[in-house]
């Protein structure tokens, strides 16, 4: 779906489950915030192919957080693109992104034995062997990173501590993670089984309601427009 000249969401489907990565581009360079699932190399190419930008012209990579469902891809990415990409990640999320440190949340040790046994076995080999790349620029609160008029980084901690959100200022668009999602038309605040810090993850929607927003990425949930700085403010004051 396209947001604006430089924003568009791209849809992966995972056996009827949506996420929804970012795509930022113009005619000669793009950067892609998210990289889905494991295996969904082709998918990414696929719909980049779609909307007419080659995949030659992936420059960089924004990872909003350490989970799986966001960094899955990157390293078949990285091998398709021969190391030639630059990835940006917060200090606090990057040994897991590493692999340094095991991914929180898929860490076997932290897993309870009734959850560990429920899981399927592809999906117990991808706790014990997540995916790991490295991440070659660390980002803070507040940066603007010089692409496409300009993406400024706002440090959204408590689903993971290095989780960040994007605002994208010539489209006036937040792309926001797991820090919100949205269903049925609605925003929501993050999910709570996926979140360990929900006091913090809402405090950081706080630092949203200063921005001019007209469009929102959740990557659960996909895309909304209008009303958004209402929507957040209600969530913060409700929590």
């Amino acid at each position: 779906m396209k947001i604006s000249k430089h924003v568009e969401m791209v849809e992966l489907n995972i056996e009827g489950f949506l996420l929804n990565p970012t795509l930022l581009w113009d005619d000669e360079k793009a950067i892609l915030v998210d990289t889905g699932m494991p295996g969904q190399l082709e998918v990414i190419k696929s719909a980049m192919s779609k909307i007419g930008v080659p995949f030659e012209n992936l420059q960089a990579v924004i990872l909003t957080h350490q989970d799986i469902d966001h960094i899955g891809s990157l390293p078949e990415i990285l091998q398709a693109r021969d190391e030639e990409i630059e990835v940006y990640a917060h200090e606090l999320d990057k040994p897991y992104i590493e692999g340094t440190k095991h991914m929180m949340k898929a860490d076997p040790n932290k897993i309870s034995k009734e959850v560990w046994d429920s899981l399927p076995q592809p999906m117990q080999a991808l706790y014990m062997n997540p995916p790991k790349a490295k991440v070659d620029h660390t980002l803070e609160d507040g940066q603007v990173l010089p692409y496409f008029g300009g993406i400024e980084v706002i440090f959204t901690p408590g689903h993971t501590p290095g989780h960040i959100s994007l605002y994208v200022k010539e489209s006036k668009t937040l792309i926001v993670g797991d820090a919100m999602v949205i269903s049925n038309g609605k925003l929501h605040g993050p999910v709570p089984r996926n979140t360990p810090d929900m006091e913090t993850a809402f405090q950081s929607l706080e630092k949203f309601l200063p921005f001019d927003i007209e469009n929102v990425i959740c990557y659960h949930g996909g895309f909304l427009s209008g009303n958004i700085r209402e929507q957040i403010r209600k969530l913060v004051q409700n929590n």
